[in-house]
């Protein structure tokens, strides 16, 4: 730690100094992520305009000296201890709207939440069903964010990208981020930071089409209304509604939204592997339970099981394991939470067992989908 610090010192803190969109910050990443879990950073840069960002992972890259770009720090596992890192925080936050367009554009460090409401308070509709994910608007690309039937794929039309293996800046097209399943061609690269997103969405109040059962059934769409659409405020409220009942929406006083959200992705398995499955939920729960495992048209042929039914019928139900100081949220099984007393280790090791029990139970690996540093699964 003792030669990163005097790089810092030689290097960055005059810089910083002198400039008034950069505060060096004192700070924790457990105080930095909704998992409150993480250890201390060398040194913590709170950068507030998109100019700052680039120009300190620039110089910081130039020295050498290892940085983690840090948003709303809802997608993020890291170890406890000392971290031989910089800290970067994407603190700028302005939000653009065109109404006459649809067109909308977020500094990277926008507030998700804050994004969805006010393009929504101003008859927007498109990103509706994304309300209530913790996080900022720089981290939806990355993984190509979703919820209730919509992905930031529909509505993305432009990133602007800080490459640090280049040094170039530019905005990029959504077309050439390769954006499927929770995935893009910035993920867990690190070669380069979101600065800006522009997205693109209706301008006549009305929401996204409502494909997902759960969200249609609660609005009474009728299973014969093709793309039926409502009030994007309506939307928006039945969502939160839906999430909060869940645990999704981050609540300081609830640690059951003291998490990374989804903690695992669902996984996409061939036709073979869901014939499998259901025959070991049929020998295990029973022939009713094997025939109503939701299973879901995927990309290829493929098929999308649900993590979260896997988890529970694997033998972990919510709020296992009981009394621990990492556990499964009493309202989700796929969030995995840490009740106000635990270690990075503890949350691991309960991932760690839950992923090994679907395995062995059902031959499905769980891909979990936070970023991890300085710890692994």
């Amino acid at each position: 730690m003792e030669p990163l610090l005097q790089l810092f010192d030689a290097h960055v803190r005059g810089v910083v100094e002198k400039r008034d969109d950069v505060q060096l910050v004192d700070t924790t990443f457990a105080q930095l992520t909704t998992l409150h879990l993480g250890g201390r950073p060398a040194h913590t840069l709170r950068c507030t305009t998109r100019d700052a960002v680039v120009d300190i992972v620039q110089l910081l890259d130039k020295h050498n000296i290892p940085l983690l770009v840090v948003g709303g720090g809802s997608n993020l596992v890291i170890a406890d201890g000392d971290i031989p890192l910089i800290a970067v925080i994407v603190a700028c936050d302005e939000i653009y709207l065109d109404k006459e367009t649809g067109e909308l554009e977020a500094d990277a460090g926008a507030v998700w939440d804050t994004v969805v409401s006010l393009s929504v308070d101003q008859g927007m509709g498109g990103i509706e069903c994304l309300s209530g994910i913790p996080g900022s608007a720089g981290a939806t690309p990355v993984q190509n964010v979703g919820a209730y039937g919509v992905e930031i794929a529909d509505v993305l039309t432009e990133v602007e990208l800080y490459r640090r293996d280049t040094g170039v800046r530019e905005w990029v097209r959504s077309a050439d981020l390769e954006l499927s399943y929770r995935y893009s061609n910035l993920k867990f690269t690190n070669k380069a930071v979101v600065l800006g997103i522009r997205l693109r969405l209706r301008n006549d109040g009305l929401s996204a089409p409502l494909r997902f059962g759960e969200l249609a059934r609660v609005l009474n769409v009728s299973v014969n209304e093709i793309e039926a659409r409502r009030l994007a405020t309506t939307v928006r409220a039945e969502v939160l509604r839906l999430r909060k009942k869940k645990g999704m929406v981050y609540n300081p006083d609830d640690h059951d939204t003291w998490s990374a959200g989804s903690f695992f992705t669902n996984p996409i398995v061939s036709p073979e592997v869901v014939q499998h499955v259901r025959t070991v939920v049929e020998k295990l729960h029973g022939a009713d339970d094997a025939a109503a495992m939701p299973c879901f048209d995927a990309s290829g042929g493929r098929k999308k099981l649900s993590a979260a039914w896997l988890i529970e019928r694997a033998g972990y139900p919510k709020g296992y394991p009981e009394d621990g100081p990492a556990r499964l949220s009493t309202k989700h099984t796929l969030a995995l939470t840490n009740r106000g007393s635990a270690t990075t280790e503890d949350l691991v090791e309960l991932a760690r067992t839950v992923r090994n029990g679907v395995e062995k139970t059902f031959g499905v690996s769980l891909a979990p989908e936070p970023v991890w540093v300085g710890v692994s699964l």
